[in-house]
C-alpha cells in the first residue's frame, strides 16, 4: 500500500488521525511559515487563501523528501475581524491574545491538502466561529495556571479539548475543523481515491 505522511508534528492532527484508524507516518515540514504568510497577509489575502498556501507548502515539502508516498499537509489560520493572530510563544503573548480574544467572535480556519506525483491533488478549507466570554484579569490569569505552558504553542492560547473550553459561551463549526484538521472530507478523498479501506478504517 501507498505510505501515507502527516507532514506536521502535531499531537492534536496525529491523534485525530490514528483514532480513526489510519496507518501513517508524521514528518515536520521544512517550512518557514511566517516568510511563507507575510506576502500574503501584505497583499491584503483572506484567510482561506493563506491557510491552503501553508498546507499546501508543508505537504509539497515533505513530498519533496518522500517522493513515492502520499502527503498530508494541514494548517490553521486565527482570523479575529480580518487580523491573523500566530502561536502566543510565551504566558505573556497568551495573557494578550485571550485579553484580545474574550468578549468576541473569531474565526478558525483550517486547511487540509494532499500531494502525491508531481504535487497537490486535493484540497479542502473550511471554518468554525467561536464566541470567547467576557474574561476578568484575573479569569485570564487563573485560566493560564490551570491550562499550562502546552498552550503557547497553541494559536489563540487555548485547547478546546482541554479547560479552554470553558472560555466559550457559543461555538459554530466542525469539532474537527476547530482541532486543525476536516477530518470528514479527508476521509471521504482518502477513500474514494482507494487509500484507506476496511482494514484500516472503521
Amino acid at each position: 500500500m501507498t505510505p501515507m505522511i502527516l507532514a506536521s508534528t502535531s499531537a492534536a492532527r496525529k491523534s485525530l488521525l490514528a483514532q480513526a484508524g489510519l496507518t501513517f507516518a508524521s514528518l515536520a515540514a521544512p517550512v518557514d511559515e511566517r516568510a511563507l504568510e507575510a506576502p500574503l497577509i501584505a497583499a491584503g489575502e483572506p484567510s482561506e487563501s493563506i491557510a491552503l498556501a501553508l498546507a499546501r507548502a508543508k505537504a509539497e515539502a515533505v513530498l519533496a523528501l518522500r517522493p513515492g508516498a502520499v502527503v498530508i499537509g494541514a494548517d490553521q489560520v486565527l482570523d479575529l475581524g480580518g487580523r491573523r493572530l500566530v502561536k502566543s510563544g510565551d504566558r505573556a503573548g497568551a495573557r494578550r491574545q485571550i485579553g484580545e480574544l474574550q468578549g468576541r467572535t473569531h474565526r478558525l480556519v483550517s486547511a487540509v491538502v494532499v500531494a502525491e506525483g508531481t504535487g497537490c491533488v486535493w484540497q479542502h478549507v473550511a471554518d468554525a466561529r467561536l464566541t470567547m466570554r467576557p474574561l476578568s484579569a484575573v479569569s485570564i490569569e487563573r485560566y493560564l495556571d490551570e491550562a499550562g505552558e502546552g498552550i503557547f504553542g497553541s494559536v489563540g492560547a487555548y485547547h478546546l479539548e482541554g479547560v479552554g473550553v470553558r472560555l466559550f459561551e457559543a461555538i459554530e463549526g466542525d469539532y474537527f475543523t476547530i482541532l486543525g484538521l476536516p477530518l470528514l472530507p479527508l476521509i471521504g478523498w482518502l477513500r474514494a481515491r482507494g487509500l484507506i479501506d476496511q482494514e484500516n478504517t472503521p
